[in-house]
């Protein structure tokens, strides 16, 4: 999800690309729909005997796949859900970081015979390490707070193999009533949470000395 949307970022920045415009609005509308929607859009998509997933697929002789009915397929439907959603939003945040990299290092290290790869990992990444900080953080702290995606499209399932914390808190709290343990495991997120953030501000610190 991250490297995905540096490299979209990367492509979009470039003066190559004709209509950026429209394509950045592209990337990012998947941020801004609605959670419950894009799930059952993919649940749609993703059913076993008449999603259109496995339609196509079947066209290069592909048996269908269950993709919400066994573990392992499961978790990479949730994986597919979430980096369809997210890595929009990250890629507008790298791009904003690629922006505001000073255009003379990159006429500095052409003259001394740098290719663009080259650039690319001595300049660019360097550069935009407060952002890739910045992803990696929040992006860890929206994974421990996904509910939306397994919640609807497996519930947890098969065998528990898409339960996630919050939707594990959930179930605690509100299937089997168990709210003293709810309210702990909240109070553990919330502390791992505050810990991951602490991690975070002292890295851009320590970047920016």
């Amino acid at each position: 999800m991250i490297f995905l949307a540096l490299l979209i970022a990367v492509g979009l920045n470039s003066k190559l690309v004709k209509a950026k415009t429209l394509f950045r609005i592209a990337y990012f509308m998947p941020a801004i729909t609605a959670l419950v929607a894009a799930s059952i859009v993919f649940m749609i998509l993703l059913d076993e005997h008449f999603g259109l997933v496995n339609y196509f697929l079947s066209f290069i002789g592909v048996e269908n796949i269950p993709w919400l009915t066994t573990p392992f397929w499961a978790k990479v439907s949730v994986i597919l859900v979430m980096t369809w959603r997210w890595t929009g939003y990250n890629m507008v945040i790298f791009l904003a970081g690629l922006q505001n990299i000073p255009a003379d290092l990159y006429e500095a290290a052409s003259i001394d015979g740098a290719g663009k790869i080259k650039q690319f990992f001595l300049i660019t990444i360097p550069q935009l390490k407060p952002v890739f900080i910045f992803t990696v953080v929040m992006s860890t702290i929206g994974t421990l707070q996904l509910f939306d995606e397994p919640f609807i499209l497996t519930h947890g399932g098969p065998n528990s193999a898409t339960m996630t914390i919050t939707l594990y808190l959930y179930e605690a709290g509100f299937k089997f009533f168990d709210f003293g343990y709810a309210s702990a495991i909240a109070y553990v997120l919330v502390l791992i949470t505050a810990i991951i953030s602490w991690i975070q501000m002292k890295l851009v610190g320590d970047t920016e000395e």
